[in-house]
């Protein structure tokens, strides 16, 4: 299967990057010309355009797509599908809402171009360690990209998985997301009150290193919180704004539809939503103590 990656942001850079060292030679083209350079993109990789990366790809084709969610994704889609041919293949590697996913994968379909939603989970590491790959397709399709996955992914034997039809592949990435903000939110939580005791003085990354080894608590989310403290446990320098990509938002959605609870989901999403706002309930709080009680406003 001859591979086109279409977007070479982190995550693209990162596949276009785990393919080269596995022996793939993917064509890439990216809007942003200065892209190329930002991954090392030999010129005989890249192309100037989507109808020269579409025509530079031999028959049988795949074509990754690797931008963001939304408009632009569909609209790379349908773009892509025009200048395919039967048989080809186009895979949404992003993170598209699955109701969207399902929707386009008809209209690609309906053109006899086949179509995978492969959720993508690993971030940039996985251009070293792989990627964990949850995959909505045909069974035919994902046995023709099987292979690409196997390079892509960890290569063990559940480094990839058909999830189910078109758009379960996204779901479960969702879905996965979810639950990511939930671990993230948990550890911060924990972490802040270890930082905060006034009993002890306590060595934070030796201890996100000591549960790493054989803990329940074990995971390599808290391998990345161990260095990110060892190189500053005050976290000074870093901004207190944690930014939501929307996949948490769809999770809670997904929940209210199908009347499942999922309150830590939900509350580490409102976490986040309050670390972007400008505190107004908090300033309001103050003002209110000020008022009743004349507590000090604090500035």
């Amino acid at each position: 299967m001859n591979i086109g990656l279409v977007g070479l942001g982190k995550m693209g850079g990162a596949i276009y990057l785990r393919l080269i060292s596995k022996g793939f030679t993917p064509l890439v083209y990216d809007s942003n010309a200065n892209a190329y350079s930002d991954h090392a993109i030999p010129s005989h990789h890249s192309v100037s355009s989507l109808e020269d990366l579409v025509a530079a790809v031999p028959q049988p084709r795949c074509i990754w797509i690797m931008v963001p969610a939304g408009y632009t994704t569909e609209e790379v889609i349908l773009s892509t599908m025009h200048l395919l041919s039967k048989g080809d293949i186009i895979i949404d590697g992003g993170n598209s809402h699955y109701k969207d996913t399902i929707r386009v994968a008809g209209l690609v379909v309906d053109y006899s171009v086949e179509f995978a939603d492969v959720g993508t989970s690993g971030g940039v590491m996985g251009e070293t360690l792989g990627f964990s790959l949850t995959v909505g397709s045909t069974d035919d399709t994902y046995k023709r990209i099987s292979p690409i996955l196997d390079a892509l992914s960890d290569g063990s034997d559940a480094g990839h998985l058909l999830a189910g039809p078109h758009g379960a592949g996204h779901f479960v990435k969702m879905v996965h997301n979810g639950i990511e903000y939930g671990l993230m939110e948990a550890y911060a939580e924990g972490f802040a009150l270890l930082n905060r005791t006034r009993s002890f003085e306590l060595d934070l990354a030796g201890i996100a290193r000591t549960w790493n080894q054989g803990s329940v608590v074990r995971s390599w989310l808290l391998e990345l919180i161990a260095e990110a403290l060892e190189e500053d446990a005050s976290l000074e320098g870093v901004n207190p704004i944690v930014s939501d990509s929307g996949e948490g938002r769809w999770t809670i959605e997904e929940a209210i539809d199908s009347r499942t609870p999922v309150p830590v989901i939900a509350a580490s999403l409102w976490a986040r939503f309050a670390s972007q706002s400008s505190s107004y309930s908090d300033r309001l709080l103050a003002k209110l103590r000020n008022v009743f009680g004349g507590h000090p406003l604090q500035w």
